[in-house]
């Protein structure tokens, strides 16, 4: 696979700062959104470490042992970075009274050849558009979805919910997190999309798909959604990151060339 690479971040309406942060390279097929959440500046403080630092760690690692390495190693990879990352929000926001109790949500994938490997943490999410049907392929660590794991509203009642950015898990608030990894093989035309919370409070998923399947390019399917959610309201701040995945050419023998 080829892939196309587009991202996009934006304050929103109602907040002054913008507490996202998100990190693309193109060359090892790393991308990264962390959503943080804090007082003061401590979120922007936490997203931003996390993706500097997971960045760091994974850039390194994937340059050396991308193309041998198995996908176990790979997520192996993606689970000790994630965790180094917590340790040190979780003692930056411990040793700064400014900072206490900050953290971030996180989702990550590495583009391989044929997979996608994707892990997250909290209820920044991940969207695959497939012969033009979006599906969100992680689910929220949120209490939000935990109610409607159990039954007890539906997801219709979960749309106007007042408890719906509580987080069951997060980067950098306990000790130790969980990273949640699963893999995901690729077809050709696919377009996956991983925002913070910031677009899918104000967006629903079908006003989404409609967006992602009309627009002509990644840049112009960004700015729609963006400029969408701020129409809606813009509560939050706003981020995506679209990755396009096609087919790579196959080299012609070198006998085609010949007239």
């Amino acid at each position: 696979m080829e892939f196309e690479f587009f991202s996009a971040t934006d304050t929103g309406r109602s907040r002054s700062n913008n507490e996202d942060s998100v990190a693309v390279e193109p060359n090892t097929g790393l991308v990264i959104l962390a959503d943080g959440m804090g007082g003061y500046n401590a979120g922007e403080v936490a997203s931003s470490m996390a993706t500097s630092q997971i960045v760091d760690g994974m850039e390194r690692w994937l340059s050396q042992a991308a193309a041998s390495a198995s996908d176990g190693e790979v997520r192996r990879a993606m689970t000790l970075c994630v965790d180094a990352a917590n340790r040190a929000i979780h003692d930056a926001a411990n040793t700064d009274a400014r900072q206490a109790g900050m953290g971030t949500t996180l989702v990550m994938g590495v583009f391989r050849a044929s997979r996608l490997l994707l892990g997250h943490v909290g209820d920044s999410r991940a969207y695959r558009l497939r012969d033009g049907t979006l599906r969100q392929i992680t689910r929220d660590h949120s209490l939000l979805q935990e109610q409607i794991d159990a039954g007890l509203i539906s997801p219709e009642q979960a749309a106007s919910a007042a408890n719906k950015n509580l987080v069951t898990r997060a980067v950098g608030v306990e000790p130790e997190v969980q990273l949640e990894l699963h893999g995901h093989d690729l077809v050709s035309g696919d377009i996956y999309m991983f925002c913070s919370d910031g677009l899918t409070d104000m967006v629903s998923d079908a006003e989404m798909e409609k967006m992602m399947r009309s627009a002509e390019s990644l840049g112009s399917c960004a700015t729609a959604l963006v400029e969408a959610a701020n129409e809606a309201g813009g509560k939050d701040n706003i981020s995506v990151i679209l990755v396009r995945a096609r087919a790579a050419e196959t080299a012609r023998p070198w006998w085609q060339f010949r007239r």
